[in-house]
């Protein structure tokens, strides 16, 4: 009723499974990991094309083994290495509603310092007081000239001045 493919795995599991865990045990010094790695051996043995039986059983259970071991080891190292380089990264921080209020009412206080330029004026400015772009990135984003980004941002800036001045003013 077996084939003789089942009945080789099944001794085969029988004769050695507790000396590979043992063996894997000493190795990977963690019970689970040694479990994990003699049930995926025994699982590659089963699921191999040839279920003859081994001359050397012992010798190519340890070649699986070592193969699944190496494995385990190399998939810990790049998930370590992960966790390493997500723990340098910085931790998001949310804005409080406080401080998303204020910064509503901040940008909306420039929209208004900046009411009556033409949209280049303000969009130079713009790139160069909030994105912290150069006078040359800018130029080159927008098409324009160096003179004439310089000359935006400088009417802008000044518009702002003025516009606060009136605001105080009244």
């Amino acid at each position: 009723m077996d084939s003789p493919a089942y009945t080789n795995v099944h001794r085969l599991y029988a004769d050695h499974h507790d000396w590979l865990l043992g063996w894997l045990n000493r190795r990977v010094s963690n019970r689970a990991d040694a479990a994990d790695l003699t049930q995926d051996t025994f699982v590659r043995v089963l699921t191999s094309p040839t279920a003859a039986p081994l001359s050397e059983p012992r010798a190519y259970l340890l070649t699986l083994a070592r193969r699944l071991t190496i494995d385990l080891w190399r998939a810990r190292d790049v998930e370590a290495r992960y966790l390493q380089a997500l723990a340098l990264e910085p931790e998001p921080v949310a804005a409080s509603p406080e401080t998303l209020i204020m910064l509503k009412q901040a940008v909306m206080e420039i929209d208004h310092l900046l009411d009556g330029l033409p949209v280049p004026v303000k969009h130079a400015f713009l790139l160069n007081r909030l994105d912290g772009m150069t006078h040359p990135a800018i130029a080159q984003t927008l098409g324009l000239s160096l003179a004439t980004v310089e000359r935006h941002v400088k009417r802008a800036f000044l518009h702002c001045i003025a516009s606060r001045r009136a605001t105080d003013a009244a």
